[in-house]
């Protein structure tokens, strides 16, 4: 069962992370978030949720403002062919997030470990990186030093990456 908006948070306080969280109308694209701009600081991110032909996964989280090349990501990030998105059946089973509400902190559902994380170089140059909270009701922001932290707490490998044109 996937985790609750209350209990990533629950996670992030016990690993010492400080988050700061607003609410908002539902958020589906990076154009509904971008008229959010001046709000909220600091890095916004877009997610792409990523599968190659022998069902690896992949979550390449980028600027929101960032051009990723479809066509040639999957030599980047170690897919075994070329990579479409996933469907929304494994984005639920795998992160517990519904199309629209990707995000890193989905990696909290990811108990098994069959998502690869991938942030582009570029979005972790800000101080702050904004994500949703496993909805696109509210958007949190986080230390970027403390993501790879929150990362790491969830089995994952932080994988960091010039992906973004």
């Amino acid at each position: 069962m996937a985790k609750t908006e209350d209990q990533l948070f629950a996670f992030l306080t016990g690993l010492g992370i400080e988050v700061s969280t607003q609410r908002h109308a539902p958020l589906f694209t990076v154009a509904d978030s971008q008229a959010l701009r001046g709000e909220i600081a600091g890095g916004h991110t877009k997610n792409l949720f990523l599968k190659d032909k022998k069902d690896n996964f992949f979550l390449v989280t980028v600027d929101e403002e960032a051009e990723v090349d479809l066509k040639q990501i999957h030599q980047l990030i170690g897919a075994s062919s070329r990579v479409s998105f996933g469907k929304p059946e494994m984005l639920m089973e795998l992160l517990g997030v519904v199309p629209g509400a990707v995000t890193v902190f989905g990696l909290i559902n990811d108990g098994e470990n069959r998502v690869k994380i991938v942030l582009d170089e570029a979005l972790m140059e800000n101080s702050v990186i904004n994500a949703h909270p496993l909805t696109n009701e509210a958007t949190t922001s986080i230390a970027a030093t403390d993501l790879i932290k929150f990362i790491e707490a969830t089995g994952h490998e932080p994988v960091i990456l010039k992906v973004s044109a």
